[in-house]
């Protein structure tokens, strides 16, 4: 087991053994709970339930369209009845939305009960597990109710990938592209060699995701300024994901739309930051390389236009972004003008 950080409890665990389980659930049994979806109950929980086995599982349906408040009763409800007190573990197995959602409800539960992350997705382990941001979609809009809180531990266990289909590798391999353009040109220029559908061995891609974000995290939990980087590709790829999520039959996963906020946004950075074009035909090549474009109806802008107008970064009614001025270097509250979004959108659409 590979501690990433010497004052946080995240681990890379190659073996599942090698985890101090009653250190992180030390009230075994009425207080130890475990959120899965249906796939997770399948294909992770029994890795894990034999280290746990007088824990109560806790399933919810897959998928971003259940990240909402209406399931976060089932959660809240699950834990009432079995009596679950302040001294209650929850622990998530699971994706962004399992992650994202279990600690916002652990963090609300009482007022607050400790949780473990053990993420098992390639996204979810590069980014969401990490951080503390938590929360639910409301109203259409992604991740608008939340709370910043830290888990009590995070296990980033590589071999649940094994699990995954190749979108859900490709979702989080646009997590590890950002990564790499907000904060490390040598990392970005690493992975021009990786081939996400083929690669093998995660623990040190991971291992350097995390270490970048957790870097920035650190500096600026609460997100008041250098955090908003991890933001770069997230304010076009938020408004096009919920844009998805309603309208097409077979949405988005985030780090597809995220891949496609990421096109446009290094447009406007080219725009708005003074990114070096030579840098933007780059990254837009590696980006048009694994993610294949994506049919955006003319009759779809103007909602994903209006959808930006949430954004959580916006200050009044000015749209405010992260933009690249070079690969590894990017830069925050950049206010860009809804004509110039719109122009994003178009160019993308072009290609």
């Amino acid at each position: 087991m590979q501690a990433l950080f010497p004052d946080a409890d995240v681990f890379i665990v190659d073996d599942l053994t090698s985890v101090t389980w009653s250190a992180y659930f030390p009230d075994q049994g009425r207080n130890t709970f475990i959120l899965v979806d249906e796939n997770t109950r399948k294909y992770c929980l029994p890795a894990v339930q034999r280290f746990l086995p007088e824990s109560t599982i806790i399933e919810i349906p897959s998928g971003e369209g259940n990240k909402h408040i209406a399931t976060c009763q089932i959660i809240w409800k699950a834990l009432l009845d079995a009596a679950a007190d302040r001294k209650a573990t929850l622990l998530n197995l699971g994706g962004g939305v399992i992650g994202d959602m279990g600690g916002f409800v652990a963090s609300t539960y009482k007022r607050g009960i400790d949780f473990v992350q053990m993420p098992t997705t390639l996204l979810s382990q590069v980014d969401a597990s990490v951080g503390g941001k938590l929360g639910v979609d409301f109203d259409g809009l992604k991740n608008v109710i939340g709370v910043f809180r830290q888990p009590k531990a995070v296990f980033i266990h590589s071999n649940f990938l094994d699990t995954l289909p190749a979108n859900q590798l490709m979702s989080g391999f646009a997590e590890i592209l950002k990564h790499g353009l907000i904060a490390d040109a040598a990392y970005w220029n690493s992975l021009q060699s990786v081939n996400p559908l083929e690669h093998n061995d995660w623990a040190d891609i991971i291992a350097r995701s995390v270490a970048i974000k957790q870097d920035v995290v650190t500096a600026d939990p609460l997100e008041k300024g250098r955090r908003k980087i991890l933001n770069f590709g997230h304010t076009l790829g938020h408004a096009i994901e919920t844009w998805s999520l309603t309208a097409e039959d077979q949405p988005l996963l985030h780090g597809e739309a995220i891949a496609i906020g990421m096109i446009g946004e290094t447009y406007l950075s080219q725009r708005h930051a003074g990114l070096p074009s030579e840098d933007a035909s780059a990254i837009m090549a590696t980006l048009q390389q694994w993610y294949p474009k994506r049919h955006i109806p003319s009759d779809a802008v103007d909602t994903i236009i209006s959808l930006l107008a949430n954004d959580k970064k916006n200050e009044g009614k000015v749209v405010m972004y992260s933009l690249l001025r070079s690969i590894g270097d990017c830069t925050f509250d950049i206010a860009v003008p809804e004509s110039a979004a719109r122009e994003a959108i178009e160019f993308y659409q072009s290609l």
